[in-house]
């Protein structure tokens, strides 16, 4: 890891339905996509920014809790 990226921060996502897809995009000139996770009803992931992930996309109706509060995603499709 490089000494000026700060990677303290962490998201928890909890599925508040069947089939929640987490997406981690890369940092760079091109962004793209490099991991993704499905959740089901009740699951919860942890993750963390890191030098590789500058984003998260989260489809579907899930709980994002992190440092500044919780939101409620709407899960419209």
């Amino acid at each position: 890891m490089n000494g000026n990226y700060i990677g303290e921060e962490y998201i928890i996502i909890k599925a508040l339905e069947n089939g929640v897809t987490v997406i981690g995009l890369t940092r760079g000139k091109d962004t793209k996509f490099h991991h993704t996770e499905k959740l089901d009803q009740g699951e919860v992931m942890i993750l963390q920014f890191t030098e590789h992930t500058s984003a998260i996309k989260i489809r579907g109706q899930a709980e994002i809790t992190n440092r500044h509060g919780t939101t409620v995603t709407s899960g419209d499709k």
